[in-house]
């Protein structure tokens, strides 16, 4: 299996907007979960999301990490 890049997300409180807070590397969505929990968990969040950072669609950058990604995902698919 090839690990996939995941970016994480948290809020504090209800309410805030879900803040980047950084990056992880794991086999599946479910890895990710715990690895995420446990890279990240020096706050008592209220929410902490993992998303594929393959899903993340850039609106108006064709560079930076994002879209870097996005580029190596098409070339596995190829």
């Amino acid at each position: 299996m090839i690990e996939r890049t995941y970016d994480v997300f948290t809020r504090k409180s209800r309410g805030e907007p879900l803040t980047h807070v950084g990056y992880l590397e794991a086999l599946d969505d479910e890895l990710a979960r715990v690895y995420a929990w446990n890279t990240y968990d020096e706050e008592k969040w209220f929410e902490m999301v993992v998303v594929p950072r393959n899903a993340i669609i850039p609106v108006n950058r064709d560079d930076g990490p994002f879209q870097a990604g996005r580029r190596a995902q098409e070339e596995v698919q190829a």
